[in-house]
């Protein structure tokens, strides 16, 4: 699950028609696969295939919805090579698209969701990422509220480590995602960030995803209105940099490019110290 030189990057991969800033762009097999192998010649790590949109306000598709439009997507860019994590949030998804040569699940939900989740992740042995989260797309702007939201976090996270603990997933198997934007508003991500090292002391790779999102839109604002998401790229690949500095295991971003110059110049950096 490491790199031996630099922190990984995750190119996401949106297979749906209503994500925050791609929606509808790869919906189809052949765009996606092609955006996809894009993303992997360019140098990207891992392709995070994702089939629904976890977007502030969105609804939830049924899980045969979700699984027709990733498992063919998997099932093609595995037997291409490609190493590939699943974005979802339910067992069955996830399920599938181990079977047909996913390596990796990216559960947002940190295994709250579906609680057959822990099983598949235990039976099968793959990493896990757990995300920080409070509740579905459509409610989570509502459960922002936070005593201190580092404490608070690592203390919801460091929960979910110990289900997927009891339920057999072994340690080394874990990664942990602070869950920036998701039930947080933009001072709590940056709250988050500025303190990735509370999350890297729990001892398990930490998954940065901050590509694109809201609270990066709210600090490049014009006269009082977010800078769209197209417009984010060099603060996200910012952000990248920095925590790859700061010693996160991967960055989940959407422009694998700017993100893989980000983490080779942080790399350096690192190297610089010694």
């Amino acid at each position: 699950m490491s790199s031996p030189d630099r922190c990984l990057v995750m190119g996401v991969l949106n297979v749906t028609p209503d994500s925050f800033s791609d929606g509808g762009r790869y919906f189809g097999l052949d765009g996606a696969l092609a955006h996809a192998h894009e993303m992997w010649e360019r140098g990207a790590d891992i392709i995070d295939v994702g089939g629904e949109s976890t977007r502030p306000g969105s609804s939830r598709v049924d899980a045969e919805t979700e699984i027709a439009r990733v498992l063919p997507v998997v099932r093609a860019l595995a037997a291409d090579g490609l190493r590939i994590s699943v974005d979802t949030t339910r067992a069955a998804v996830a399920e599938a698209t181990l079977d047909a040569g996913a390596e990796i699940i990216n559960d947002v939900s940190g295994g709250l969701a579906d609680p057959a989740m822990a099983k598949v992740a235990a039976t099968s042995q793959a990493p896990w990422v757990l995300m920080h989260w409070r509740g579905h797309s459509k409610d989570m702007n509502a459960l922002a509220t936070y005593d201190d939201v580092v404490a608070d976090v690592r203390d919801e996270l460091g929960s979910r480590v110990e289900a997927a603990l009891a339920a057999g997933v072994a340690p080394e198997k874990i990664i942990l995602d602070p869950g920036l934007g998701f039930a947080k508003r933009g001072e709590h991500d940056w709250a988050l960030l500025n303190r990735l090292d509370v999350f890297q002391d729990m001892g398990f790779p930490v998954l940065v995803g901050a590509s694109r999102k809201r609270f990066l839109g709210t600090l490049l604002a014009s006269d009082g209105v977010p800078r769209p998401p197209a417009g984010r790229e060099d603060a996200t690949a910012a952000v990248s940099a920095i925590a790859a500095v700061q010693g996160a295991w991967g960055v989940r971003v959407h422009n694998v490019g700017a993100s893989l110059d980000a983490v080779a110049v942080a790399a350096a950096w690192r190297r610089g110290r010694a």
